[in-house]
């Protein structure tokens, strides 16, 4: 239930400048499509919560890349995840962040400078979940304990306070490191 939006041309595959205005979904799929004609790709345009992740995800997966910037989603992903003993690996905020080679890989127990791990993990604990430095769990995170940058004030602008990018804004060099983390993460679990 997103859409292209001009922001998302420097570091989204599928934005470009004719997907402007396109469902984020749809644009993706067809992306896929002009890179592997036979990939099959099944796309649902709606937001991911408690009430209905049980019939939009399968049961039967081998893992999950949870890439989205929403707290809920993300603790709905998680506490799925957590509930049915599937691995997880769950991307965290790159907004105002600049260093890609800091970006590094850990137990969502042991992350450190990150805000929306923080907040993911603070709610999954009030739902009952233990998280522990010495317990690993079966969510690995992909983060940077990079300082967040916050942006210049620029006369006439305003920035709504949110590290997305209609707030600080992200980096190609981040977000795409942060993604190639997380998909080589599960590559390498794949190949044992």
């Amino acid at each position: 239930m997103d859409h292209v939006s001009e922001s998302n041309i420097n570091r989204q595959l599928h934005a470009l400048t004719t997907t402007l205005g396109q469902s984020k979904v749809q644009a993706m799929q067809d992306r896929i499509s002009l890179i592997n004609p036979s990939c099959v790709v099944r796309i649902i345009d709606d937001f991911i919560t408690p009430e209905n992740i049980d019939s939009l995800l399968p049961h039967d997966l081998d893992m999950l890349i949870d890439a989205t910037d929403q707290v809920s989603a993300k603790v709905a992903l998680a506490s799925w995840c957590l509930a049915h003993h599937k691995p997880l690996v769950m991307v965290g905020a790159a907004g105002g962040k600049k260093l890609a080679h800091l970006v590094e890989m850990a137990d969502l127990a042991s992350v450190t400078h990150d805000p929306l791990l923080a907040q993911v993990r603070q709610r999954l604990r009030k739902m009952g979940f233990v998280f522990s430095v010495k317990v690993p769990s079966s969510i690995h995170a992909v983060y940077s304990r990079e300082e967040i940058t916050r942006p210049e004030p620029i006369e006439g602008v305003s920035v709504d306070g949110n590290l997305n990018c209609h707030g600080y804004g992200s980096l190609v060099t981040v977000t795409a490191t942060f993604g190639q983390c997380a998909a080589g993460w599960v590559l390498n679990h794949f190949s044992h």
